[in-house]
This record gives structure tokens, sequence and C-alpha cells, in this order.
């Protein structure tokens, strides 16, 4: 599917998340990261990242799987394109019963896996709060809007069924692609440079969700926080090369991370080509708890050697949040 027309799924919009250490995350989401708990019982949370009811859900009900990752639809028709393209292709389809639909505090949705397991969710009509956004620590705010809530990455053994899914049955984009330290593809579905990554590597299930602030001081002051909660440092600080988002990721309650950035890339999709990232993902940093030593160092040359060629790339900021310095 080409990158140069209309996405037919427009953002990230929420996950689910099953976990039994409802504490942990109340604790680590809203005076770690920032989220606002929203509405909470002894067996959910709800948590906020601007005017959508709901961004992060975490819940002890007995699901089957861990994780649903919602994305919303960029319109009706959309919905329906992507729920005939999924029956073509052999892809049980559900259509969310009206519990369900409540629950998500959404319109309509349908419900389905990916080749790998991944329990997927296309959605139209989130529900919007005229409530502020009430962070759970001083920050300037989340970027999310048209660009959505952020990014996912999945883990799969093989990126050879999951790759074809996602970009010729749900349209995603390819932004760009590396192949050392690991392997994986970045995809797109709207500016932001990838709304999802896919890596391969074993189990399948979520590597990462990346949510990014609108100001650098926040990343920084979560980095603090996070450390002064004991939470686990998963990545170190870091610039990666091809969306320049400047992050550090925080190990969640569950098995999977939390990357907190800022910076990131806006792409046009009508003109963007893929490429190769043969400088590997980042700039500086990023020191990765999950990789093997082996590839720890292969990481570690390739950053030596952006360093040592001088690699350098310009700043992402929004409009009212910068000063233009001088020379002299």
């Amino acid at each position: 599917m080409s990158a140069c027309k209309d996405f037919d799924i427009a953002s990230l919009g929420y996950c689910l998340v099953v976990s039994n250490d409802i504490d942990e995350w109340k604790s680590f989401a809203g005076p770690g990261l920032g989220m606002q708990v929203a509405d909470e019982s002894t067996g959910s949370v709800v948590l906020r990242m601007d005017d959508r009811a709901q961004r992060l859900m975490i819940t002890n009900e007995t699901r089957p799987s861990r994780y649903t990752i919602g994305w919303q639809a960029s319109s009706r028709e959309a919905l329906n394109r992507i729920g005939s393209r999924l029956e073509q292709a052999g892809v049980l389809v559900q259509y969310g019963e009206r519990s369900t639909v409540a629950q998500r505090m959404v319109g309509e949705l349908i419900a389905f896996q990916d080749p790998v397991g991944n329990c997927l969710e296309v959605f139209l009509e989130p529900v919007l709060l005229d409530t502020p956004f009430v962070p759970g620590r001083i920050h300037s705010g989340f970027r999310t809007g048209l660009l959505g809530l952020g990014h996912v990455v999945l883990t799969a053994p093989s990126l050879d069924k999951i790759l074809p899914f996602y970009r010729d049955i749900l349209g995603f984009g390819i932004s760009d692609y590396v192949f050392s330290p690991f392997h994986a593809y970045f995809l797109h579905t709207n500016k932001r440079h990838h709304s999802l990554a896919l890596t391969e590597f074993s189990p399948a299930g979520i590597h990462h969700l990346m949510v990014e602030h609108n100001m650098l001081d926040d990343v920084g002051q979560g980095h603090d926080v996070m450390k002064s909660k004991d939470h686990e440092i998963g990545v170190t600080l870091g610039r990666h090369s091809n969306d320049l988002m400047t992050s550090f990721y925080a190990q969640s309650p569950s098995d999977f991370l939390i990357e907190i950035g800022w910076g990131g890339l806006e792409i046009n999709p009508s003109t963007h080509q893929s490429r190769e990232l043969i400088e590997g993902p980042s700039l500086w940093g990023h020191t990765r708890s999950w990789l093997s030593p082996e590839k720890r160092t292969e990481a570690d040359q390739l950053c030596l050697k952006a360093a040592a060629d001088g690699r350098r790339s310009s700043v992402n900021v929004l409009p009212d949040r910068y000063i233009v310095g001088s020379e002299g």
C-alpha cells in the first residue's frame, strides 16, 4: 500500500495492559510518568495524558492476551475497509459488544489478532472530556493530538509474516529499517516518524511503549524522578538516529519498557522515502540492558563511529518552546 495516500489508521489510540500490580502501576504512571490517574477501582486503573478519557488502562481481569493495542481509524469508511481486508485475508474479526465499547470509551470498534497473537482493536469516536488533564507530576504536557498516544514497538520471532500484515493489510508506511545491532522496521501512519515498530526478538509481545513530552526538561526531570523511586532504567539516556528523539527507557511494572522522550521528528508521509539505518539506531547513548553483551558492544561501536564521523542533527522544537541563541 502506497505511503502517498491517506491512511486508514489515523494514530495509536490506547493500550490496555493486564497486570496484578495495580498499585505499582499507579505509582509508576502517575508520579513517575506524569499521567493522570483518572479512574481507579480494586481491579483496574484508567490513565489520562490529554483530553481523551483514557490512553492507558491497567486491569487485572482475565483476558486472552496481556496487552490490547487500540488504533484509531481515520473514518467509518476506513474502518470498514480495514475490516474487509482482514476478512479477505482470513483473519477473524469480532465487532465490539456494547460493554466492550463502553469500557474503551469509544463509539465502536473491531477486534482481531495479528499473526503472532497480539490483540488489536481499531476504533472510532473516542470520548473527549471537558475537564482538563491534571498531570501526576508537574510537566509541560504530552505531545499527542493528531500524532496519537506515541508509538508502540512489538517483538516477533520472525518479521516475515508480521511486517506484511501491518504494511499490506492495516496499511502502515515504512519509515526506515535497521539490521544492526538488531533487526527492526519503523512504520508510520501520520506525521509522527513512527507510530509502530517491529523488531525480530522472542517472545512475541510489546517491547516498549513511547510517550513524548513537550519539553526536554520534562525528560530529564522524569529521569531523576524514576531513579528516586527506584524504577529500573532499562535503556540509558540517548538520541535516536531516525526519529531524532532524545529519550530514556524505564522498566514498567509489567514485562515491557516505557520510553520517555522529547523532540521526535515529523515526516511528510506523501514524500517520505524509507532507508536503511546503516549508522545504527542511536546517535549517542541508549545503552540497552535487554541486548546481549555482544550486541551491546556492537551498538556501542556504532555510536562511537557516529562520534568519530561527527554526525549531528538539528533538534525538533515546538514553535513557542525555544529561544534562538547567539554565537557571541
